[in-house]
């Protein structure tokens, strides 16, 4: 199924209609700051491991983001963190960010197999936070990639629509999305390293 979300002025009604297919177990696809991602609940084992399966790794080897709306709920499920390491998260989310923390004792080894962190995404997206809010716990999410050897992502919803449509459970078509990662920064051991450039450059305090 495709549904057409604004991201300026999200439908409550379609809105909650994506938070029910995550609460029964299913897998949506929506976009946030940078590409369109796959999502599930992480309270739902074989949504995650259906994800998995589509990304074609096992679970316990995968390297899923968890999806938050807000740093609320953060210290959950990661270890207590320096304050300059939540000063640089607070400073540069919502935005473009995947945030490496160590994972605490809370999290199912199926969520991070034998790795002890987890790496975090608060988007810059108003459709994906909205969902997570609603949701009342993060999503588990996985870039889409594109079959395509030049394009690495693809931008149109329309066309992953046509091209997930029988593997996943809803679509949501927010606009067209981006074709830039996010940067990725390892924040373990009381550190701030940059392990890949992507969309923006990190700000720091």
């Amino acid at each position: 199924m495709l549904i057409r979300i604004y991201p300026d002025n999200p439908s409550e009604k379609l809105l909650d209609q994506a938070v029910e297919v995550l609460l029964q177990g299913g897998i949506i696809i929506y976009p946030t700051d940078s590409v369109y991602a796959m999502g599930c609940s992480i309270l739902k084992p074989r949504a995650v491991e259906k994800l998995a399966w589509l990304k074609g790794v096992k679970p316990e080897k995968s390297r899923f983001s968890f999806i938050f709306c807000d740093l609320t709920d953060l210290s959950m499920y990661t270890r207590p963190i320096t304050t300059q390491v939540f000063k640089v998260i607070k400073k540069n989310t919502p935005g473009p960010f995947t945030f490496i923390l160590e994972a605490n004792n809370k999290i199912p080894k199926l969520l991070t197999g034998n790795r002890k962190t987890i790496g975090i995404r608060i988007p810059d997206n108003s459709i994906a936070r909205e969902i997570v809010r609603r949701l009342g716990h993060p999503m588990m999410s996985s870039s889409v990639h594109d079959d395509d050897e030049i394009l690495e992502y693809t931008t149109d919803p329309e066309l992953i629509h046509e091209r997930y449509e029988n593997e996943v459970d809803l679509v949501i078509d927010g606009g067209y999305g981006d074709n830039h990662v996010t940067t990725l920064v390892d924040c373990t051991d009381d550190r701030i390293e940059i392990v890949r450039e992507g969309k923006e450059e990190l700000l720091f305090i």
